[in-house]
């Protein structure tokens, strides 16, 4: 076995031990000791490119309103954009209530376990499967993400001239989930010594090829999209009201793109979330 690995098993697992987030709330299991698939999928949609700190009181709203599957899916669209406000990425919340939809009326309501049905559903993809499979069902499913991405270039990466490609990671990740008779604490693990890393060694990613510098937000295209839902998650407005508010020449443009993406809808000259 690779002293590397061994190396990182022993020191995230005890960093795990003393200093995990053991508290957090799609962390905790039902009565019944099992984990509800449904409250993963929303903490995962939800903690995409969001802080912890941020997601939490908004999962727990969310919760509050749509405890299981069939109310989300009942619910119209625009409620949920409304509670969605503060996170960002609003469309993540359309396709939460597409995914919802698809699974009652695909699956009676329960989410399958097969990262190959998983990924079939709206924003769902490999990583965001493979989250959930190991979450809910602790079965073993290789995913990356940038806590991930950070622990093992660290301990296995570091000091290679060439950029770590996201198949390397997958390696040494198969290797570590042959150790582990826990699939999900292992990953429960890894999270949070990767947070720990990110604050302590800034800048692992980098050496990462997936690498992606995030574009400022202030003056963005995507701070203009959450001004317009904002303003209209309080009432329907008129375009020019619209515009007196978010004062931007790429507000037809946005206003149009959100129409097309089902987020709003135009009746008349008014614009309104989509229902």
């Amino acid at each position: 076995m690779n002293d590397d690995i061994l190396a990182l098993k022993k020191t995230m697992e005890h960093y795990y031990t003393a200093n995990g987030r053991h508290d957090m709330p799609w962390r905790q299991p039902e009565p019944s000791g099992a984990y509800d698939p449904y409250k993963i999928l929303v903490s995962e949609l939800m903690l995409q490119q969001t802080q912890v700190t941020r997601v939490i009181p908004k999962y727990e709203q969310f919760l509050g309103r749509f405890p299981d599957i069939g109310s989300l899916a009942s619910a119209p669209l625009s409620e949920v954009l409304k509670l969605w406000q503060g996170l960002g990425y609003n469309r993540r919340a359309q396709y939460l209530h597409r995914t919802a939809q698809q699974v009652v009326s695909e699956y009676h309501g329960e989410l399958p376990r097969d990262v190959s049905e998983l990924i079939r559903l709206p924003g769902v993809g490999k990583n965001t499967a493979g989250a959930i499979v190991v979450y809910s069902f602790n079965k073993p499913a290789v995913f990356i993400e940038t806590n991930i991405r950070t622990v093992i270039i660290y301990h296995c990466f570091r000091g290679h001239n060439e950029l770590v490609h996201d198949k390397d990671i997958e390696v040494v990740m198969a290797e570590l989930i042959a150790m582990a008779p826990d699939v999900r604490s292992l990953y429960y693990a890894l999270m949070d010594y990767g947070t720990y890393l990110k604050q302590r060694v800034p800048s692992i990613n980098k050496l990462s090829k997936s690498y992606v510098k995030q574009s400022a937000f202030h003056g963005s295209r995507r701070q203009l999209r959450g001004l317009v839902l904002r303003q209209l998650a309080e009432r329907p407005r008129a375009a020019q009201e619209l515009s007196l508010t978010a004062r931007d020449e790429r507000l037809e443009a946005v206003l149009k793109d959100l129409c097309h993406e089902g987020l709003i809808c135009k009746r008349q000259n008014s614009y309104e979330l989509a229902a």
